[in-house]
């Protein structure tokens, strides 16, 4: 009977462990506040979908290297592109609008991450060529549901606030006057 309470004691004890490291695992996602003109887009990264993409992601915030990027392609009813840190960069000498969307970052493309995760209104994916792995540090914000795309681009996060900033970007390819990234900032989850 004593070994029965021991293993049921310790039954108890490992699952309420598990239960606790799913919990924190949940809790430690990373949010990304996207700063554009209307106001602050909020982005929760999904390192459980395309990891490599999200440490990229990441790197690159963390070097402030998307702060003044311009969106270079905005289809309506489509997506917003942005992301192109060598010639999209307003705070740079290389910048040159009739460039961006050909560049990329001294970071090396990533491998493909794809999901059978759905590119739904506010899905954050990876742009790339026709190379599978050739996404690197340029992004789009679908506007609607994108499901031809599914299986195709690495998903890396989903806005979860804010969506109505993103519906404002000018459209073009590439816009008049295009709008920019204010700021990109990584937030730690509470």
């Amino acid at each position: 009977m004593r070994n029965c309470k021991i293993f049921f004691l310790f039954f108890v004890f490992i699952t309420t462990l598990f239960l606790f490291r799913g919990i924190m695992a949940e809790v430690q996602k990373d949010l990304i506040h996207l700063v554009l003109k209307d106001g602050t887009v909020i982005i929760e990264t999904r390192p459980d979908l395309a990891p490599k993409h999200v440490d990229q992601i990441k790197k690159l915030i963390l070097a402030d290297e998307y702060n003044g990027v311009v969106f270079h392609r905005v289809i309506d009813g489509f997506m917003a592109q942005t992301g192109d840190v060598k010639f999209g960069n307003t705070n740079k000498d290389s910048y040159n609008i009739q460039r961006a969307g050909t560049g990329g970052s001294s970071l090396p493309d990533i491998e493909a991450e794809f999901s059978k995760s759905n590119h739904s209104r506010g899905a954050v994916s990876m742009a790339r060529t026709q190379n599978p792995n050739s996404a690197n540090s340029q992004f789009f914000i679908c506007f609607k549901d994108a499901n031809f795309l599914d299986g195709q681009y690495s998903i890396w996060g989903y806005v979860i606030e804010g969506m109505e900033f993103v519906d404002n970007i000018k459209l073009g390819e590439p816009p008049n006057d295009p709008d920019k990234i204010i700021e990109m900032k990584l937030i730690s989850k509470d």
